[in-house]
């Protein structure tokens, strides 16, 4: 496998009237398109695109894992958000796990069974087809495309060849090997290696048929809960069968126009919102886009959104999260008068350290409606752990709950974890016909890079007029923070001078410059879709705006955005 990967190809955006899918998988895009083609609407094609990245890129997704979803309706201009995170087992908790010897200083392994939380991803797309799908398709025909390609096989794409190696080898370092459904001969496959998992396409069919019955009771349930049990966790039947979605209300901020729509807590969409409005007052177009002064800006409101996102994010059926008064803008506006152009801030110490392999799709169809999905195993295959004949893996959602007794994120007994992902919508100001009208679907997955990438692709449409290719090529900043050395790390793509980086450690950041090939990934892979050209100044828009849809698909990944 080739060592490094160059980005040496240009795209332009894709350009296109009706309607437009975009996800980290050719296949996976082309199957949301099939399904608008046929008559779904954007819930129905993200529910399909879902469970086709299950079938090509099971090192980041699959519905042993989580979702997210946004949903907007073109008929009223309501945003609606579906929360399909799970909860802990009701028998965890902080006494069982100390009492197995683990602490705050000493958690349990990553891939231990002991951090699957229940799976939340099937739930949430038997539940986003329900409540926001155009109903001209079963939940069966939605799926289909997603069966045939786990029976056909799908050809292995070269990010994720990477990303498949590199995760089964961390896990056999770990004493972990994944589940054969899985592998190939044992292997990870190879760059183009044509992929199959007929126990994956039994798994959906039976979704497809039995709705949320054919996974948390029944075969599915029973294979779930014993591998889980084998390997030493507390997981049951009643776990499963008592898991459901959750209706939440999403939660915004405006930015100069534009408002940014996020999931509430559990997700850390706050961070993003926090973000934005610590940003909001400060000169980043004067500095000019990605010089040291907006750099530097950029990487003193991360660290001040993240510490608060880390010390109150958790969920919010267990502990009260004071919403209100951290979206409260003179709230972040203060804590922007804390930042000095000169020097990086005194320390800054976030509470628990999270990571995370995701994968973002979004999809806006013919009538205008849009969907905004994310989807994540958390770390690689999360566990490792394959339930007999399904073909996926069970997600360790649960290794970023906090063993500090008395922290919001505390684990407990069934309560979702703090969870890095999230799905953005970008709406305008009111219109008579609508509450919101839409902008753009967009989102950048990559555990705590999310927050920032949500914001930095964001401005760079909003501040410095790209379009939504462009704001997804541009090289990116990733802040977070090393928990052995105690400190923040600022890392730097290639792509940033060298005087960036120069300048950076001249006002005491510590930054990692560059990251190239493979390593990429750290900065995340997003999808924009947006309406229309509403980033353009408007002496360059046309007096009557056009219904264009511009769909952008990060290169730091395998996939593409496709329109009709």
């Amino acid at each position: 496998m080739c060592s490094e990967l160059s980005f040496s190809s240009r795209r332009s955006p894709v350009l296109c009237s009706r309607g437009c899918a975009a996800s980290s998988q050719p296949t996976g895009t082309g199957v949301g398109l099939d399904i608008l083609k046929r008559g779904g609407n954007a819930a129905d094609a993200a529910v399909a695109m879902a469970a086709a990245l299950a079938v090509a890129e099971p090192c980041s997704t699959g519905p042993g894992g989580d979702a997210f979803c946004l949903f907007y309706s073109a008929a009223t201009g309501d945003i609606s958000c579906l929360n399909g995170s799970g909860r802990s087992p009701g028998a965890q908790s902080l006494d069982l796990l100390e009492g197995r010897g683990y602490s705050a200083e000493a958690p349990p392994p990553a891939f231990d069974a002991l951090n699957i939380t229940v799976p939340g991803a099937a739930a949430c797309w038997c539940d986003a087809v329900q409540r926001f799908g155009s109903h001209k398709l079963s939940l069966r025909e939605v799926l289909s495309g997603a069966v045939d390609l786990a029976e056909e096989g799908v050809p292995v794409a070269k990010v994720t060849a990477h990303q498949w190696a590199h995760w089964v080898e961390t896990m056999r370092h770990a004493g972990r090997e994944l589940g054969g459904d899985l592998l190939v001969d044992g292997q990870a496959p190879n760059h183009g290696q044509v992929f199959r998992n007929p126990a994956l396409a039994r798994t959906l069919r039976e979704l497809g048929e039995l709705g949320k019955d054919g996974f948390y009771r029944g075969r599915v349930a029973h294979a779930i809960v014993d591998v889980v049990h084998q390997n030493g966790g507390v997981m049951t039947l009643d776990d499963l069968s008592s898991h459901d979605s959750e209706v939440v209300t999403p939660i915004s901020t405006d930015y100069k126009g534009v408002r940014l729509w996020e999931p509430p807590p559990n997700s850390q969409g706050l961070a993003a919102l926090l973000l934005l409005n610590t940003l909001e007052k400060l000169p980043l177009k004067e500095v000019g886009h990605n010089s040291p002064d907006y750099v530097h800006l950029l990487v003193e409101a991360v660290r001040l959104a993240l510490t608060d996102a880390l010390q109150n994010i958790s969920d919010p059926d267990h502990v009260t999260v004071p919403l209100e008064s951290l979206l409260d803008k003179d709230y972040s506006h203060q804590r922007a008068q804390r930042i000095s152009m000169d020097r990086a801030g005194g320390m800054v110490t976030p509470a628990v350290a999270v990571q995370g392999d995701t994968v973002y799709f979004c999809v806006v169809d013919c009538q205008g409606n849009a969907c905004s999905f994310v989807n994540s195993n958390y770390l690689g295959f999360g566990s490792g752990l394959v339930p007999r004949d399904c073909g996926f893996s069970l997600q360790n959602r649960g290794a970023s709950f906090s063993l500090q007794r008395n922290h919001s994120n505390c684990v407990a007994g069934g309560k979702r974890p703090y969870h890095t992902t999230m799905a953005a919508l970008v709406t305008g100001p009111a219109t008579e016909a609508h509450k919101h009208g839409l902008l753009a679907a967009l989102g950048v997955m990559g555990a705590m890079m999310q927050p920032q990438g949500h914001v930095q692709v964001l401005l760079n449409m909003l501040e410095f007029g790209m379009d939504p290719q462009e704001a997804l090529d541009a090289p990116r900043v990733c802040v977070d923070f090393d928990q052995e050395a105690g400190e923040w790390l600022v890392h730097l793509e290639e792509g940033f001078g060298k005087e960036v980086s120069d300048e950076l450690r001249r006002r005491g950041h510590r930054v990692n410059w560059p990251i190239t090939g493979f390593k990429r990934s750290r900065f995340g892979r997003g999808q924009i879709i947006s309406v229309g050209d509403w980033w353009k100044p408007p002496v360059h828009q046309a007096s009557q705006p056009t219904r264009v849809l511009w769909g952008g698909s990060d290169p730091r990944a395998d996939g593409c955005s496709q329109g009709y």
